[in-house]
């Protein structure tokens, strides 16, 4: 199996495939309500441990093989984030991968999330968020794939990186058959 993991200081998402791709398990850490980078730390790694103890026996001695993690981003573009932000991110993303690889006892590989994407074959036009995209993409091609909506309609913040972690955990298991073949 392979976890796919979509790190953010805001919501942190999940996702755990079969050989085959499709869900076994699925979620997210709410980081939002915390301020400080240790509490949103602190909270990732009690999350990581329970996702360990959820599945300790199915992915630790005999399930997940592989752990992959989207890549924050490394260069700047127009409307992008700052300095700043990119900066916190690259930290916090290192801290959840190191907690990724004690809990786990698996190196993490990364991937781009433009990468990723196209791996599975989302393609996102020119002027499009990519997140939009890749939420409908996913509602319209798979079934376990499901959403919880807001009083509006939309969906729920946190299933945008769900489906970003899984779109992480597919490109993840491509990734691997390729380098078998």
């Amino acid at each position: 199996m392979i976890l796919g993991v979509d790190v953010s200081t805001s919501i942190t998402g999940f996702a755990v495939v079969d050989k085959n791709g499709k869900i076994v398990d699925i979620g997210a850490c709410d980081l939002r309500r915390y301020k400080s980078f240790f509490e949103k730390c602190l909270q990732m790694r009690e999350f990581t441990l329970n996702l360990s103890e959820k599945h300790c026996i199915d992915w630790v001695e005999r399930g997940v093989e592989h752990i992959y993690v989207e890549q924050p981003f490394t260069f700047f573009n127009s409307g992008g984030s700052s300095a700043k932000t990119m900066a916190l991110l690259q930290r916090f993303n290192g801290v959840v991968s190191w907690m990724l690889y004690e809990t786990f006892a698996r190196e993490p590989n990364y991937v781009g999330a433009t990468q990723a994407r196209k791996k599975v074959g989302i393609s996102v036009p020119r002027g499009i968020k990519a997140k939009k995209v890749v939420m409908e993409h996913l509602l319209t091609t798979d079934e376990d794939f499901k959403v919880e909506y807001t009083n509006h309609g939309n969906p729920k913040p946190v299933y945008f990186d769900m489906a970003d972690a899984l779109v992480i955990a597919r490109a993840g298991l491509i990734i691997e058959k390729e380098n078998i073949s």
